[in-house]
């Protein structure tokens, strides 16, 4: 390991993220934002010493390793900035890379990339073009940037300690990261390719808030002569079908009762209760109907399912295409979204005499 320092600067205001709570410690990927970069770090082995920059040190609750020392920034992010490298300084750190703790999704592979940029470089700076359109204004005239010498810079930024920390002495302005210390100073920079899921989370939109709720369902059924088959919603050609108030089918009632379970919406006899003389022998495409209505409306979506049909006959593999075919049409996802599994019991109980069918269905939805 190098004499190498990191600093993650988290104590921001977050203005523009309109939350109660400081962006920084916003729970993103079940973790407070600003532990991403900080378990980053640690896991990556480079650093002599992680420096957290936060604005109140009571709300950091966990214990971390000893190289980790939190301390309380200033106003600005200079400030801040500037009260970090004044920290690290008895140290006497060759390297020091600058992060700002609104960006969880850098990887180990770029820390390695800049660290190595050093050898050579006195600062080195993770940029990419922009995929957008840039336009300029100067006064009342527009300009249009040319997309190819406009880079879009990232942290971490990485430079070596006694340059850096001069600069910042010096500053007197506001600055927005650390590069602009040396192209206002006219000092070279090295580039170099950042990472394009590196970007910094600044609006509360820019976090996905997709919640995803699972859903398990269960349905068994007796076997008996004289009726039809069904399952999944299409006829099975076999010598007996499926007893029940509706057709019986076990697919169709397993995925109700899945998707009702992830909308935390009961169960399929609270909407189809088996004394109504209007569900009388109705085939389930009906029943599945109005769930599917009721999913669309509360802006939920299936990402998948897995559906297990469990019986000794019929053989499932020969009727698998046309059951996935089938459920696709009815529900309105791709047909890769669906996997269904045929398990036997090895002729124990009543399905394995061949009297009875049974289905259970895992589904995941999202909002």
């Amino acid at each position: 390991m190098m004499n190498n320092y990191f600093i993650i600067l988290a104590s921001g205001q977050s203005k523009r993220f309109n939350s109660n709570t400081p962006k920084q410690f916003i729970t993103y990927k079940n973790k407070a934002l600003f532990e991403h970069s900080l378990d980053k770090a640690i896991e990556s082995n480079l650093f002599k010493k992680i420096i957290l920059v936060v604005n109140d040190k009571k709300q950091i609750k966990k214990k971390y390793s000893t190289n980790v020392l939190i301390i309380k920034g200033g106003k600005e992010r200079s400030d801040s900035s500037l009260i970090a490298l004044k920290f690290i300084k008895k140290f006497k750190p060759t390297n020091v890379l600058i992060h700002d703790a609104a960006r969880p999704n850098f990887t180990i592979n770029l820390l390695k990339k800049l660290i190595n940029s050093l050898k050579k470089n006195k600062a080195s700076i993770p940029v990419i073009y922009s995929k957008d359109s840039i336009k300029y204004k100067v006064k009342n005239q527009l300009f249009n940037l040319k997309r190819d010498n406009s880079y879009l810079t990232q942290t971490p930024q990485a430079f070596r300690f006694n340059e850096v920390y001069k600069l910042s002495l010096k500053q007197k302005n506001k600055i927005q990261d650390e590069a602009t210390l040396f192209i206002e100073n006219n000092l070279d920079i090295k580039f170099i390719k950042g990472e394009t899921l590196n970007n910094k989370i600044t609006f509360k939109e820019d976090i996905n808030n997709t919640k995803t709720y699972f859903g398990i369902g269960f349905d068994i059924h007796r076997l008996i002569k004289q009726k039809k088959l069904f399952l999944g919603g299409i006829q099975i050609p076999y010598h007996s079908g499926l007893k029940g108030h509706s057709d019986g089918d076990v697919i169709i009632h397993s995925i109700i009762d899945a998707l009702l379970g992830a909308m935390r919406k009961k169960d399929i006899g609270t909407f189809f209760p088996d004394n109504k003389k209007r569900f009388k022998n109705i085939r389930s495409p009906k029943l599945l109907k109005p769930i599917i209505e009721i999913l669309n409306k509360n802006d939920f979506y299936i990402n998948n399912l897995d559906i297990n049909l469990i019986c000794e006959q019929p053989k499932i593999s020969k009727y698998r295409d046309k059951i996935i075919s089938s459920l696709s049409n009815l529900i309105n996802i791709d047909k890769n979204l669906i996997n269904l599994k045929g398990k036997t019991v090895e002729k124990l109980g009543l399905i394995g005499k061949e009297k009875a069918i049974a289905c259970e269905v895992i589904c995941s939805i999202s909002q």
